[in-house]
C-alpha cells in the first residue's frame, strides 16, 4: 500500500484514482463513502509523470489549466509566436541573439522532466 509522502503524491493519487476524495498519510486513501481504496505505487508514479509533463507546459507557456490552478509561472516563459518571429527577424537584421537567449533562459529555468 502506497502512502502519500508529499503534496505531489496526493495530486498523483487523485489523478490515478478518481474515486479517491481523501488522502491521509497515516490512514490511507478513501472514497466519498469513506471506504478505504487500495492504491498501487506504480499507478501513482505513472500519474506523477503525466502531471509533471503538464506542469512543465504550464511553466513554459504561462497558460493555466483547470487541473493546475495556481501553478506558479514567472516572467521566464515563452513569448508568443508572433513575438518570437519578430525577435528572429530583428536578430537576423542586427546580428544579435535575442531570440536564442530567450529560448535558452526558458529551457534553463524549466528543464524537461525525465
Amino acid at each position: 500500500m502506497a502512502t502519500a509522502t508529499s503534496w505531489t503524491d496526493v495530486y498523483a493519487i487523485l489523478k490515478a484514482y478518481p474515486t479517491v476524495v481523501r488522502v491521509n498519510q497515516d490512514e490511507g486513501c478513501f472514497d466519498a463513502s469513506d471506504n478505504k481504496v487500495e492504491v498501487d505505487q506504480d499507478n501513482i508514479d505513472a500519474a506523477r509523470i503525466e502531471l509533471d509533463k503538464k506542469k512543465y507546459q504550464i511553466q513554459r507557456t504561462g497558460k493555466q489549466d483547470p487541473e493546475f490552478l495556481g501553478t506558479p509561472t514567472t516572467d521566464t516563459i515563452y513569448f508568443s509566436v508572433q513575438e518570437q518571429l519578430d525577435m528572429q527577424y530583428w536578430d537576423s537584421v542586427n546580428g544579435t541573439t535575442t531570440w536564442k537567449d530567450h529560448v535558452a533562459a526558458v529551457k534553463a529555468k524549466y528543464p524537461k522532466p525525465s
